[in-house]
This record gives structure tokens, sequence and C-alpha cells, in this order.
């Protein structure tokens, strides 16, 4: 039977001692008073009563999870968050999937700019961060947000594919409507499928261009070709290596026959993509 400590055990300490260890508030709390306030052998007690599970977790692989998008009401702003975890079976847990659900809405009503704000941001009587050790004591596998992006534009239309593994946001230059919210969940499927790694060639970072044009001369060059031709041929190589690999020249995936581009023309003038932002799991 324990005695009575003597030594103050403050909210901050009970918390301090919850982020280690992932061990529930009222488990702290007595830990630490079991302790004496001694920080390793509260550790210790955990350890003894099994509740050390986050810190022991800190070395493994959450390569699972769910992806969720989401947009306010008017489609100007929009959030896409990836909430992983070690095992399918917990990614398709509901209350796994729920809690990923509540992250995206506190990022999406409080405009959230990063993963630590999130994290830190008030969810019912805690944190999110808080929340989600908890949920790391409760499940036992290791659980992190593991991406967060946002967009802003004048339409911004999120997209949710193949049951929470890819998701998508598409920024358009138009303001929403029925007609632009369904072309621009055309185009995030086309995202999702085809993966482009940039709207259009103007949007390629420099570096990845010198590297690919780089590739190409070298390969030219190896067949025989001189230096100048092989330039030329490599200006080629990099036009299509642009039409594969960037959105708006894509052929649209639900008519060949068009580019993303002239897909968006068709629906409306002038309509196009300004940026989009795809997350899939353990990518």
């Amino acid at each position: 039977m324990s005695t009575e400590t003597t030594v103050t055990i403050s909210a901050a300490d009970v918390n301090k001692l919850r982020q280690q260890t992932g061990a529930g508030m009222m488990d702290c709390r007595k830990a630490l008073v079991e302790s004496n306030g001694d920080f390793e052998n509260a550790i210790d007690y955990l350890r003894k009563k099994g509740q050390k599970v986050a810190a022991n977790r800190s070395d493994r692989e959450a390569k699972e999870g769910v992806v969720i998008a989401k947009a306010n009401a008017a489609n100007t702003y929009g959030i896409v968050i990836c909430l992983s975890s070690e095992t399918d079976f917990v990614a398709k847990n509901q209350e796994f999937i729920d809690f990923a659900q509540n992250l995206a809405d506190i990022a999406l009503e409080t405009k959230i700019a990063t993963i630590d704000d999130l994290k830190a941001a008030p969810m019912g009587a805690a944190t999110a961060g808080e929340k989600l050790m908890e949920m790391v004591a409760k499940i036992g596998e290791k659980l992190e947000i593991s991406r967060f992006e946002t967009i802003t534009a004048d339409a911004v239309i999120p997209y949710i594919h193949s049951g929470y593994r890819i998701g998508v946001l598409v920024g358009m230059n138009q303001a929403a409507n029925e007609g632009i919210i369904t072309a621009g969940k055309d185009v995030a499927m086309q995202i999702a499928a085809m993966k482009p790694l940039a709207v259009d060639a103007e949007s390629v970072p420099d570096e990845m261009i010198a590297r690919e044009k780089a590739i190409a001369v070298e390969q030219i060059m190896a067949e025989g070709k001189a230096a100048d031709m092989a330039e030329k041929i490599a200006a080629g190589k990099l036009n299509k290596f642009f039409k594969e690999n960037t959105l708006l020249p894509q052929a649209f995936v639900k008519d060949n026959s068009k580019t993303v581009a002239e897909y968006l023309t068709s629906v409306s003038k002038g309509l196009t993509v300004v940026s989009f932002k795809r997350i899939a799991v353990g990518g």
C-alpha cells in the first residue's frame, strides 16, 4: 500500500509523462504519486503496469492508414491529411477513421498550417496530439500524422479514392459551381490514377528538368550521336516527358481524344488547374 506523497504533482508533469509514454492522464498522475514525483521511477511503474506503449513503438513503421481530403462550404480552402498506422487492420477500424475525420475537421475549421500546429490544437478537453497518444496507448500500434497539405483557390475540390487510400485536392481558377465541382472531381480522379508531377511544364522544378535532360543527352550520346544532335533530340524527349508527367497535357482518362486542358476548356472557357495536392497511404 502506497504512502501519500508530499511532492506536488503538477498538470505539466502529468502532461510531460503522457507525451513520453502515451499512457492515460490518470495513469500518469498515479505513477508520479506512487513514485514521489520521480520521472524515471514513474516510467518504471508504468512499464510494470504495461502502460508504456508509444515510446516502445517509436522505431516501428507506420505504412498503413487513411487519407482524408475536405474543403470548406465555399470550396475556397481545402486540406488533405494522412493518419498512419502500422497495420491495415487498424486502418479499417471505424474508430481510427473517425479520429482521422475529426483531425481533418479541426485542421479545416482553424486553417492549421503545420502538423505541429494541428497536434497543439484543442480537441475536446485535451490537444489533438494528446488524443493521438491516447489512441496509441489504446490500440497498441504506432500512429502518426504523417502528411498534411492545404490549398487556397477560387475553387478547391476534394476527392478521396479507393477506401481512404488516396486523397486529392484540386485548386481551380474559377469560383465553384456544379459544373466546376464535377470537373474538379474528374481531374482529381485523373491525379489519383496518373500521379502527375506538376500542373504543367512551367511548374516542374528546374532541377528535375536539368536531371531529365542530362539523362536523355547521355543516353543519346551513348548511341553515337554528336553533342549538338543529342541536345536537339533531348529537347524532344523532354517534351514527351512533360506530356506524360504533367497534368494539363495528359490525355484525359475519361476521354482520350482530349487532353485535361482541353476538357477543362470545354467545361468553362479559361478554366484551368492552378495547383493540386496528392497524398497516398505509404507514399
